[in-house]
C-alpha cells in the first residue's frame, strides 16, 4: 500500500488514521483520488487541507471502524467500501465491536487495492445480478454457515476475527496461511471469476489450458480432497493443497496470492526498498523502482518481488516468527498468475 501523509504538516499517516498524531487534524481517506485528506481540527465542517473541498465521514466512522470520506455534496451515508455490507454483527454484544473492526480494516484495503487494479465494485442492493456484498455473521450452531462466496455474496465468519480461533483453524487445516485479508482476497477472487473469465469466451478457454476444467464437479472435487488430501509433487503445479482440489480453487488460490504479490510490491515501491546481499549469486538483488500497478509485464513484477519477499522472510526468522510470505510458487504458478495479471490490463 501507499504511503500516506498529513496534508497539514507531513507527517506520515496509516491508511487507518482517522487524524494525525503530530499535528491533531483529523483524517479521512478519499477513495476517488487516492489520498489521505486531513482538516482543521477546530472548525465543525471537513474543508480539506490539499482541495478545499468540503467533505464528511461514512456513518459506520461513529463505530470507530471506517475513516473514509464522501463528498459533502453527496447524499450517500455510506462510503463506497461500507456500501457493500449486506450484514453487520450484532451491535448489542460489545465484545463484537473489535472483530467487526479487524474485519473492516481488512476488507477496506481490499477495496483499495480493487480499485488501485481499475475493477468496478458495484453494491449489490443496487446491482443485484452482478453486484458484491458481504455479511459478517457468526455460526449461530448452524454448521451450514461458513466462510464463502456466493453469486456476488461473500460471508466471513466473525470468528475469523479471533487470532486464537484462526490459529486453531490453521493448524487443524494444516495451512502454512490463514489471515483475514487472505480470506478476502481468496473469496474475492471467486467473484471476479465469475465477472471476468466466465463471461468472457477467449479468456475461459485459456483458463482452461491453464487450470484445468471448471466443469469437473465441484462438490464431488471437494470430498475428493478432504479425503484423499493433494496428490504428491503437488507443489510443482500448485499454490496451495487446496488449490489442488477444483479448478476454482485453483484461481481463487493463486488469486489471492497474486494480490498478496502486488501489495507487498506497491508497499515496498512506496519505501524505496531495495536489496543488494553480499553473495556472489545475484538473484537475490533487486529494487522497486516502479508501481506495480502501471507495470504491464508481471515477470518485471515478480522478479522483483522475490527477492524482497525472500529478505524479508529472513529477517522475520532472525526474530524467531513464521515467514510473512511462506510459500514457494513454482513456474507453473506464475504462469496462472501472468494470466491474471494479463485479464485485468486487458479488461
Amino acid at each position: 500500500m501507499k504511503i500516506f501523509e498529513c496534508g497539514n504538516c507531513a507527517h506520515p499517516l496509516y491508511f487507518e488514521n482517522d487524524s494525525c498524531e503530530k499535528c491533531g487534524h483529523l483524517a479521512g481517506y478519499h477513495d476517488e483520488s487516492l489520498k489521505m485528506l486531513t482538516f482543521e481540527p477546530a472548525t465543525s465542517s471537513l474543508i480539506s487541507d490539499r482541495n478545499g473541498k468540503a467533505y464528511k465521514y461514512c456513518q459506520n466512522k461513529e463505530y470507530g471502524v471506517c475513516n473514509w470520506l464522501i463528498p459533502a455534496s453527496k447524499e450517500n451515508h455510506f462510503c463506497n467500501a461500507c456500501a457493500l455490507n449486506r450484514t453487520i454483527p450484532d451491535l448489542s454484544d460489545q465484545s463484537n465491536f473489535p472483530k467487526w473492526q479487524k474485519l473492516e480494516i481488512a476488507k477496506h484495503r481490499l477495496v483499495y487495492q480493487l480499485q488501485r487494479l481499475g475493477l468496478a465494485i458495484l453494491p449489490k442492493e443496487n446491482h443485484p445480478e452482478i453486484g458484491l456484498s458481504f455479511d459478517f455473521i457468526s455460526k449461530q450452531n448452524d454448521p451450514q454457515i461458513m466462510t464463502g462466496h456466493a453469486a456476488g455474496l461473500i460471508t466471513i465468519l466473525l470468528s475469523e476475527a479471533d487470532s486464537v480461533f484462526r490459529e486453531k483453524m490453521r493448524k487443524q487445516m494444516a495451512e502454512p496461511y490463514r489471515t483475514l485479508i487472505g480470506h478476502f482476497r481468496h473469496e474475492v477472487g471467486h467473484y471476479f471469476w465469475d465477472r471476468l473469465v466466465a463471461t468472457n469466451q477467449g479468456f475461459s478457454n485459456e483458463f482452461r489450458n491453464i487450470f484445468g476444467d471448471e466443469s469437473a464437479d465441484y462438490g464431488k472435487s471437494l470430498k475428493k480432497h478432504y479425503q484423499k488430501g493433494a496428490p504428491e509433487n503437488w507443489q510443482n503445479n500448485f499454490i496451495s493443497e487446496y488449490a489442488t482440489s477444483h479448478p476454482w480453487e485453483d484461481w481463487a488460490e493463486t488469486w489471492a496470492h497474486y494480490l498478496h504479490i502486488m501489495d507487498m510490491t506497491e508497499t515496498g515501491y512506496y519505501f524505496g526498498m531495495s536489496v543488494e546481499p553480499i553473495i556472489k549469486d545475484k538473484s537475490l538483488s533487486g529494487s522497486v523502482k516502479f508501481d506495480p500497478y502501471e507495470i504491464k509485464d508481471f515477470m518485471i513484477i515478480y522478479g522483483t518481488w522475490a527477492p524482497m519477499s525472500f529478505a524479508i522472510n529472513s529477517l522475520n526468522r532472525s526474530m524467531g516468527i513464521p515467514d510473512a510470505y511462506p510459500f514457494v510458487v513454482s513456474a507453473a504458478v506464475v504462469e496462472k498468475m501472468k494470466f491474471i495479471h494479463k485479464l485485468l490490463f486487458d479488461q
